[in-house]
């Protein structure tokens, strides 16, 4: 069985750990109705993608 040879000290773990966060998600807002929504999605207010009518929304 594979068993380390040194304990890995603390700011090797940590600095292996650095990119593990989490980041938010790119916000962008809808052209036509300025509701914030995810780029590259059909926007959830007003159904729009790309300056057309996409879906249809109440």
């Amino acid at each position: 069985m594979a068993v380390p040879k040194k304990k890995t000290s603390k700011s090797k773990r940590d600095m292996r750990r650095a990119h593990d966060f989490l980041s938010a998600p790119g916000i962008s807002t809808c052209p036509q109705c300025k509701e914030p929504k995810l780029p590259h999605r059909v926007c959830k207010s007003c159904g729009s993608y790309k300056g057309k009518d996409v879906v249809e929304t109440e």
